[in-house]
């Protein structure tokens, strides 16, 4: 095993708010995580989880309180981290399932007998990504010129200007 070259008597300032950036409890969890994994792979010593572990961190995530991380044992850790990557992805694709019912709710509505609710219901529609019935767009048209012609159209302009200039100044003279 190699060892790296260690000064003696250098000293360091450990403390996690000073030497590691802020994180949520996610991003910590997730660090602390990929560290354990990291050390087991290099030990070759990897950290199984009990049923004990299992439990501690069913309890944690219940609690929805993730801020002593540093006190738990790395197989409660690691099987957290498994349990919240878990639950997020049940979370959104509870969320996907929730605009699909929402989307299906408001065509059901759409075909009520009461015009209000029909138009309450068509307008939530017109509104849900990907319909987009009532966002407004603006158009641009980019026309390209070339130098002469530019310069051809602004004359025209100034010529015009000058003539309607001199039309209201006669107009002024005369009344």
């Amino acid at each position: 095993m190699y060892m790296p070259p260690i000064e003696s008597g250098v000293p360091m300032d450990v403390r996690a708010e000073v030497t590691l950036p802020q994180m949520d409890e996610r991003e910590e969890l997730e660090v602390r995580a990929r560290t354990i994994k990291l050390v087991a792979d290099l030990t070759g010593e990897p950290p199984v989880p009990e049923e004990f572990h299992m439990q501690q961190a069913r309890q944690i995530l219940k609690s929805k309180d993730l801020r002593n991380l540093n006190e738990l044992p790395n197989e409660t850790t690691l099987y957290l981290r498994e349990l919240v990557s878990r639950y997020d992805y049940e979370v959104v694709k509870n969320l996907a399932d929730l605009k699909t019912y929402t989307a299906h709710k408001l065509l059901e509505l759409s075909n009520s007998a009461n015009e209000k609710i029909q138009l309450g219901a068509l307008k939530l529609l017109g509104e849900i990504d990907g319909v987009d019935a009532f966002k407004k767009r603006t158009e641009i048209t980019v026309q390209q010129k070339s130098t002469e012609e530019i310069e051809r159209e602004l004359m025209e302009k100034l010529d015009k200007l000058t003539i309607d200039m001199g039309l209201a100044e006669e107009t002024k003279v005369l009344k």
